[in-house]
């Protein structure tokens, strides 16, 4: 989960000792300090670790965090959250005081599995590109694929949360392709068996970490209070099954 507030951690002239993380082809520079769990071989329970260069920092380990209760974590309001990545990123500067103890917090990325950044309670799927929509709406309602309340109400609604899976560029992932219930036009009953029409939308995850009580919506002046981090999503449908 990379962060969503822009300050002097980002600053593009810093430097770190770790020289894997000042090479121009890394995905993980220390301007880029993704939260997210791990674990290596040895161990049953998940880590929090931040990435940087071709390592995992271990942030128990390197004296930054107390539990790795990530959900926990992410319910921190701006301040404290803001301070855990100016002490990362302190400590993984060139010249920092530091270093000795976050070197052996490091672990390998290829030597770890990666899990879900958190426990993920629900998740509400948005459509936000016009575009997308009408596409979309094409398979529905050729005649009028853009509903009259796209363009006044946000269009939502909930995923299933239990389905979620994580994925890493060297690893991929695999699931099975899903059976369901499907019509053909020209039948009159329909059939069961394997999707033949899965689609794939690149989709933008933002993480909610600090709940709001029921019934108490939250001011647009402070929505970015509640955003912990975002993530690059994977939405896979079986566009043949959806529409029946």
């Amino acid at each position: 989960m990379s962060n969503t507030s822009i300050d002097a951690t980002h600053d593009p002239e810093l430097k770190s000792w770790l020289e894997s993380a000042n090479d121009p082809a890394t995905d993980f520079p220390i301007q880029n300090l993704p939260f997210g769990r791990f674990r290596r071989a040895s161990d049953m329970d998940w880590r929090i670790g931040v990435a940087i260069g071709n390592q995992v920092l271990d942030l128990r380990r390197a004296g930054i965090i107390q539990s790795y209760d990530m959900n926990r974590l992410m319910r921190l309001s701006k301040e404290p959250r803001q301070a855990l990545r100016q002490a990362v990123s302190d400590g993984l500067r060139h010249g920092s005081a530091h270093e000795s103890r976050f070197r052996e917090a490091l672990t390998p990325l290829t030597s770890i599995e990666l899990g879900l950044p958190c426990v993920i309670g629900d998740y509400t799927d948005f459509y936000t590109s016009i575009h997308h929509a009408t596409t979309v709406g094409k398979q529905f309602r050729p005649e009028s694929p853009l509903l009259p309340n796209y363009k006044w109400v946000p269009i939502g609604y909930h995923g299933r949360a239990s389905s979620i899976g994580v994925s890493a560029p060297d690893l991929g992932h695999t699931f099975p392709r899903p059976n369901g219930q499907t019509k053909a036009p020209d039948a009159e009953t329909p059939s069961v068996g394997p999707s033949r029409r899965m689609d794939y939308e690149l989709e933008l995850g933002i993480f909610i970490g600090r709940p709001n009580a029921i019934g108490e919506p939250i001011p647009m002046a402070d929505a970015e209070e509640h955003v912990f981090g975002l993530a690059l999503f994977n939405d896979w449908t079986a566009r043949d099954i959806q529409p029946w």
